[in-house]
């Protein structure tokens, strides 16, 4: 299921954009559900976790550009997808690295391409996993399911959407495994997901779900360099 917000301060726009994008996604047959929003703050108090963002720059109140900052800060991983009857924020979009910039009025088959690559995108991001086994049996688990690894001793949890799964390996071979798709060893006994960091500082850091992790002090400057990493990654 894709989770998908359009943005518009202009209510008749909002809901054409939203009916658009509805009808090429049942086209692709690719389920979807669509959030409208009449401005940048209801947007960002929604609690809802969106996949693409569709947003308009010039509203008002907060506009899109402060609110696509916003939503940065909080979700790295999030398509935004500017729309705009003016050309004359292009270059101020790269500034939160937005996965595309439209022109009013939105030519069909323009959507049509930039939500196919959209797809493409978040598509790519879901489908990686890693095989655990216990008792002798194997299972698949999803990366993008998982907020981290906790190691014990020889036992490893790991604590996901689904709760906590524990089995048997060695921590290297498992940041072998994990290496380059978005974790990092944020202290000897844990490797977090960085997709669900929420806030940080020299000392922790704080998931989506509410947890907070601590960060060792000669690890912190590597991971200000792997968050950079991975956010320019997951544009």
């Amino acid at each position: 299921m894709l989770w998908i917000a359009v943005c518009d301060d202009e209510v008749m726009e909002c809901s054409r954009t939203a009916t658009k994008i509805r009808g090429i996604l049942d086209e692709m047959n690719v389920p979807c559900t669509i959030r409208q929003f009449y401005n940048g703050r209801e947007l960002l108090q929604s609690p809802e976790s969106f996949d693409i963002i569709f947003l308009d720059i010039i509203m008002g109140g907060m506009d899109g550009m402060r609110t696509a900052q916003l939503v940065r800060e909080k979700a790295y991983d999030k398509l935004l997808i500017f729309i705009s009857a003016s050309r004359d924020y292009v270059f101020d979009a790269y500034d939160v690295e937005a996965f595309q910039y439209l022109v009013k009025p939105i030519e069909d088959k323009k959507l049509k391409k930039v939500l196919q690559k959209a797809v493409c995108k978040t598509e790519e991001r879901s489908q990686a996993f890693i095989l655990v086994s216990r008792d002798r049996q194997n299972r698949k688990l999803f990366l993008d399911d998982i907020y981290y690894f906790e190691i014990r001793g020889r036992m490893i949890d790991i604590h996901g959407t689904g709760g906590i799964f524990s089995y048997y390996e060695q921590i290297g071979i498992l940041e072998r495994e994990l290496q380059g798709k978005g974790f990092f060893r944020c202290h000897k006994s844990c490797l977090v997901n960085l997709k669900y960091v929420d806030v940080y500082n020299r000392q922790e850091l704080v998931l989506d779900n509410g947890e907070r992790i601590a960060i060792a002090k000669r690890r912190y400057e590597a991971f200000c360099g792997e968050i950079l990493a991975y956010m320019r990654r997951s544009l």
